[in-house]
């Protein structure tokens, strides 16, 4: 049972201090009764430092009714001899007050020194502040946390070191320079969109967002804003690899056979897909069919090249793939761009090879030749047989 006794009635108003949580709650989205125990748990620290007292039975409470504030001394009810008189009540004592307290029951002394004025008051302001701004930053951090993964538009307000600093409103988010596309310059006052690539807490509270425009992320979240049939769970994305500026390749599926997903993306007369190339200032984009075939999605991946034969050594997670003599550099690409990215993108080592290149090895090797080998030449006659029946 517990009692509450007032030695002083004098309480400190906090009206004004609720009316500004009501605000918080409904500007911010602060939950008030949250706030509210911070407070009070401030409020303590306060009259504990101020009054040098290091008691654990002192606990402060705020009215949600009327935003009083109140102070009180708890003392536990014992029939034997007190040991401390701050913490404890004799059982006579306590009957005096109210004759049904018994042994173990809590009394509840409210008080409210006099002395817990100006200075206390100034001490729980600075207090009660630094929690508000706690919350704030906790309500502000989930919020972003939750858009990791997302576009955003932001505004730049500097650029520092190749790094770019953009205004999204409430915050600012960093874009490094790895997370650039290395073929656009930015501009202070520049409206761009980015992707959050992650929300982390910095020193002293502070909240790091850091935003990407070369992730294949942003690439990603683009298709997803203009194929509806991807957001609609109609078509997914399997796999993307990327040389930001330069080229990426998207690998997509559809579980409905009704369904083309290539066509889907690219749209009626290429329209969404060079939306989203536009917002990628000119990179070029393969969009390819994904296929559970290691090949026959190898051969896909290699686009725009021509392929003749994949053969497949799914131990060693390696292909080798032949190509007609004058596709031999396009399925290179400049730099090994079009056979890296194609490798990132099916997760396979691809060694590429001209026909050439391939008979001659072979020929050189000829009393060597494996059964595989044997089979690439196969593969690579039937795929020539084809070729020379569409002409």
């Amino acid at each position: 049972m517990k009692k509450k006794i007032k030695e002083e009635s004098k309480s400190i108003d906090t009206l004004e201090l609720m009316s500004a949580m009501d605000e918080l709650e409904k500007e911010k989205g602060i939950d008030k009764d949250s706030l509210m125990q911070s407070i009070e748990q401030a409020l303590l620290v306060a009259y504990k430092r101020n009054f040098n007292s290091s008691d654990d039975n002192i606990k402060i409470e705020i009215s949600k009714i009327d935003g009083q504030m109140h102070i009180y001394q708890l003392k536990t009810v014992v029939s034997g001899e007190i040991q401390d008189d701050k913490k404890e009540i004799s059982l006579e004592d306590a009957q005096k007050i109210d004759s049904n307290f018994k042994e173990g029951d809590t009394v509840q002394f409210e008080i409210m020194p006099k002395q817990f004025g100006r200075i206390a008051a100034q001490t729980a302001r600075q207090i009660i502040t630094q929690k508000i701004r706690e919350e704030s930053r906790n309500v502000l951090f989930n919020e972003f946390k939750e858009k990791e993964g997302e576009i955003v538009t932001g505004l730049v307000q500097k650029v520092d070191r190749g790094a770019v600093i953009l205004d999204l409103g409430k915050i600012e988010g960093i874009m490094p320079k790895r997370e650039q596309i290395p073929s656009e310059t930015y501009h202070v006052n520049d409206k761009i969109k980015a992707c959050i690539i992650s929300v982390a807490e910095g020193k002293k509270g502070s909240m790091q967002i850091t935003l990407s425009r070369a992730s294949t992320k942003f690439v990603k979240r683009l298709f997803e804003i203009e194929i509806p049939e991807i957001d609609e769970g109609l078509i997914e994305i399997k796999s993307i690899s990327r040389d930001a500026g330069s080229r990426s390749k998207v690998a997509i599926c559809s579980p409905n056979p009704n369904i083309d997903p290539v066509g889907s993306c690219v749209g009626q007369k290429g329209i969404r897909i060079q939306n989203i190339i536009k917002e990628l200032n000119g990179e070029k984009i393969d969009v390819i069919e994904w296929n559970e075939d290691p090949s026959t999605y190898i051969s896909s991946a290699l686009l725009p090249a021509t392929v003749l034969a994949v053969d497949v050594k799914e131990e060693e997670n390696f292909a080798q793939v032949i190509v007609p003599d004058d596709q031999l550099s396009l399925a290179i690409g400049k730099g090994g761009q079009n056979a890296k990215l194609a490798a990132k993108l099916t997760n396979w080592k691809i060694d590429i090879k001209s026909e050439t290149q391939f008979r001659e090895m072979l020929q050189k090797s000829q009393n060597e030749a494996s059964d595989d080998d044997e089979n690439i030449v196969e593969k690579i006659e039937e795929t020539e047989e084809k070729n020379e029946d569409k002409e």
